[in-house]
């Protein structure tokens, strides 16, 4: 027969196991490990029986029954869109956070992973399955009837929610805000003919980026040229397609004197296409992006940081606080929206406009 060495480098160790070893029952040792209320009782002798046999079989409590017992997993669930070819930037940052959250609350975290919005109402409920004890959905795309849908029994947060949910706090940036000062720092240098590059139609923190743009000029006293406004996806491959056709538009007209994109993606796909034409950034044309994300901080990019760690640790705060309003059957803080502040990183893709006059090639 195989010895109980190797029996053990098969499969995890069971109570029960430890209660062999130390010549007790299961229920003896799971009063002895974990405190169990029964009417149970065991001798220090018996106790320190079980600790040692429990430290010879490498035993570990099972998390998932105890989750059930106690009716909490101490895990929390983070549903995000991951698809496409890109690194996502945007959400390991906030991702980041999360987890330093998690951690500090003891708590561990699960990934569930969308293909896109539209499948929430199938995918989200069974996220919240038992497994959890809430969910932070992360730049949700909801309709405003998901209340009807998401699951009463598990406690919900969002981050850069694209439109207010009843029940569900939302953490935000002012994005709105962090685009008007910066375009309006980089009209004070001079720049005049500010290109737009936009992330899509109807994604809330898009539009407030395209609104603080047009802010910032109507403050100066100033209008964009026609056709400075682009929207395209929130990824280098929209930079770099919606910039590739103004370009193919405008050929012969002046250069635009700078680029202010909606992410720092964008920014990278619009600096590929300039490079691809020979442009030098800032020298010929200055480029500015939007989150402070690791790609920006590495390429010493001008950009607005959103406090995206920030945002994924104070969704854990406010989501743990629900949890533990649910549980004891309390009302949970009122406060639906949590905005935070952005604020400038003039990096070294930003300087002053060129003297000399350029025209598209």
């Amino acid at each position: 027969m195989p010895s109980s060495k190797a029996q053990r480098s098969r499969r995890a160790a069971t109570l029960a196991d430890v209660g062999r070893e130390a010549g007790v029952s299961a229920m003896a040792a799971s009063v002895a490990l974990n405190g169990a209320t029964t009417s149970s009782r065991v001798s220090d002798d018996t106790r320190a029986r079980v600790l040692a046999a429990a430290q010879r079989l490498r035993y570990r409590p099972n998390a998932t029954a105890r989750g059930l017992a106690d009716r909490r997993m101490n895990t929390l669930g983070l549903a995000a869109l991951l698809g496409g070819d890109e690194p996502n930037l945007y959400f390991l940052e906030v991702f980041n956070g999360v987890i330093k959250g998690a951690a500090a609350a003891g708590q561990t975290v699960t990934v569930f992973t969308l293909d896109n919005w539209a499948q929430a109402q199938q995918r989200i409920p069974s996220f919240c399955d038992g497994r959890i004890d809430g969910l932070i959905l992360l730049a949700p795309e909801l309709p405003v009837d998901a209340v009807d849908w998401l699951p009463e029994h598990t406690p919900v947060v969002s981050v850069h929610s694209n439109q207010e949910i009843a029940g569900i706090a939302n953490l935000e940036s002012d994005d709105e805000v962090g685009a008007f000062r910066m375009v309006s720092h980089m009209l004070g240098l001079g720049h005049r003919r500010i290109l737009h590059v936009g992330g899509p139609t109807g994604a809330l923190g898009a539009d407030r980026r395209v609104q603080g743009y047009l802010r910032a000029h109507a403050d100066a006293g100033l209008a964009p040229p026609p056709d400075h406004v682009l929207r395209d996806a929130f990824s280098a491959e929209g930079g770099s397609r919606a910039i590739e056709a103004w370009l193919g538009r405008h050929r012969g007209a002046p250069l635009p004197d700078a680029v202010f994109a909606a992410s720092d993606a964008i920014a990278l796909g619009c600096m590929e296409r300039l490079s691809a034409r020979g442009l030098r950034v800032p020298a010929d044309i200055s480029l500015v992006g939007f989150d402070d994300t690791l790609l920006a901080r590495s390429s010493h990019m001008a950009t607005v940081r959103q406090p995206l760690g920030q945002l994924g640790r104070r969704a854990v705060e406010v989501l743990t606080e629900r949890i533990g309003a649910h549980r004891s059957k309390t009302t949970a803080g009122t406060q639906r929206s949590i905005v935070l502040p952005t604020e400038m990183v003039l990096g070294q893709t930003l300087a002053a406009p060129r003297s000399a006059a350029l025209t598209v090639a």
